[in-house]
């Protein structure tokens, strides 16, 4: 789980493919926790076209997240909820179903405000930045990206504000950019 969120895609896929292997009648909670991050993380794989990663074992690693996902809500929404929204607004991102993922973005965002995880608040606001970033929504990417930051400087993540007032600054870099290009 620190190596997702440190960004360390490889190393988070080395790990939770080896721990996803363990027996986990003991520790449900945690089986259904690693679910999650191995899929946000076979997604991150997807998106950034990892060489060495099997696409097919991704997309299978991801419905399995997804469907771990479902039944964990169905048991426990107020836990689960913003955690499947937000995977399955990546998956949607993914196939470029842009008005189911903005409101699976928004759903997860939420859930999550309501249930009080703002870490992960902080995080599907995160994703829906990059979202509109890669479709060039630089605007509606800021109000995402500010958003993020107050969450995880609500949390107490000083690496996670970092990682994202980089993307702040990028953002209005572009923004900028795109200001003078239009003149």
């Amino acid at each position: 789980i620190r190596a997702y969120w440190s960004g360390y895609t490889e190393r988070c896929y080395y790990y939770s493919e080896k721990y996803m292997s363990i027996s986990w009648q003991e520790v449900r909670f945690m089986k259904v926790q690693m679910e999650f991050y191995h899929g946000l993380n076979s997604l991150d794989i997807l998106k950034k076209k990892l060489r060495g990663f099997s696409s097919v074992k991704c997309k299978e690693a991801l419905r399995t997240s997804i469907s771990v996902m479902r039944n964990a809500a169905a048991h426990s929404d107020w836990n689960y909820a913003n955690k499947l929204c937000l995977l399955v607004a990546e998956q949607q991102s993914l196939s470029d179903d842009h008005l189911n993922a903005i409101k699976l973005y928004d759903a997860s965002i939420e859930s999550a405000r309501k249930s009080g995880f703002i870490h992960e608040q902080g995080l599907a606001c995160e994703k829906a930045g990059f979202y509109y970033k890669r479709y060039g929504a630089v605007h509606k990417a800021l109000d995402y990206f500010k958003q993020a930051r107050e969450c995880y400087e609500e949390w107490g993540s000083s690496m996670k504000v970092d990682f994202i007032q980089n993307e702040l600054n990028n953002v209005n870099v572009q923004m900028l950019l795109h200001n003078e290009l239009a003149r």
